[in-house]
């Protein structure tokens, strides 16, 4: 059952939406920017110079068990997987930006010693004190083709985490989508980044549950092309990650399995703890 409540926000429409699928409960919440002083100082705790321009710290994509265990999609968390260091291949392409925008008055700005595109590999938050998903490796795949049927949506929601424009020379977001079928869920979190003239990447995390299983299954894949290599394909396709995507090689596939918790064994492995 669809429960949603709204609120005026500083003139700004925060949503609240909720949806019982069995004995799980989504909730999907969408509200206003962080304000600058708040951005400013998370920043300085994740010891980042900046963080992204539109940052929505309180928006979240929960998918919580009755008995609590869940995973949940938040743009803090997501923040927190950005490498702040910086590996060669991000101060590769920094570089190469750079170059490219030699007469920009930001170009300066941009190696520093933090990921300035926000690459995140984050593929959620899990939920739960005493129980959690046990994750395992497994070959199993989400059946795509299942998930083309169509089918009865019950419920949908599309939550924005963050985004940046890179001073106007690309893009940087991070946003997640549920929709909610008769007899399943499916989860898209996409990261997604254009840098202009330099590359484009994703970083999807797909998540699939179907009635009946006492599991998740979880993919977590990287795409990535420089614009160089993709000079055959439309550019209207360069800030369409949708239709981008098929034309970006794959650099990693991860796929693992999330089995719910067995309360009674989890309860005699926690019991010695407290002790």
């Amino acid at each position: 059952m669809v429960t949603p409540a709204a609120m005026m926000t500083h003139g700004f429409k925060s949503s609240k939406q909720g949806f019982t699928f069995g004995p799980w409960q989504v909730t999907a919440v969408k509200t206003h920017i962080m304000k600058s002083k708040d951005i400013e100082r998370l920043a300085e705790e994740m010891h980042m110079p900046s963080l992204p321009e539109m940052l929505f710290g309180d928006n979240v994509l929960r998918i919580q068990h009755t008995d609590s265990f869940g995973i949940q999609f938040n743009a803090i968390d997501a923040l927190k997987c950005v490498n702040n260091l910086q590996d060669s291949v991000k101060v590769a392409c920094a570089q190469e930006w750079q170059e490219t925008r030699a007469d920009s008055e930001h170009s300066k700005e941009v190696v520093k010693r933090y990921d300035w595109t926000y690459t995140t590999d984050y593929k959620g938050t899990l939920l739960g004190d005493n129980l959690k998903f046990k994750v395992t490796t497994t070959d199993d795949r989400i059946d795509m083709e299942k998930l083309k049927a169509r089918e009865q949506i019950m419920f949908f929601e599309d939550v924005l985490l963050f985004e940046d424009e890179l001073h106007d020379h690309g893009v940087s977001m991070v946003s997640v989508k549920i929709r909610v079928m008769p007899t399943s869920f499916f989860v898209l979190m996409r990261f997604f980044l254009r840098v202009d003239g330099v590359l484009i990447r994703t970083n999807d995390t797909r998540l699939y549950h179907e009635t009946g299983t006492n599991y998740m299954l979880r993919e977590f894949s990287t795409r990535e092309s420089k614009i160089a290599n993709l000079q055959n394909v439309p550019p209207a396709f360069y800030t369409d990650p949708n239709e981008i995507q098929q034309y970006l090689p794959i650099k990693l596939l991860q796929c693992e399995k999330l089995e719910f918790p067995d309360k009674e064994s989890d309860s005699e492995m926690t019991e010695p703890e407290r002790t």
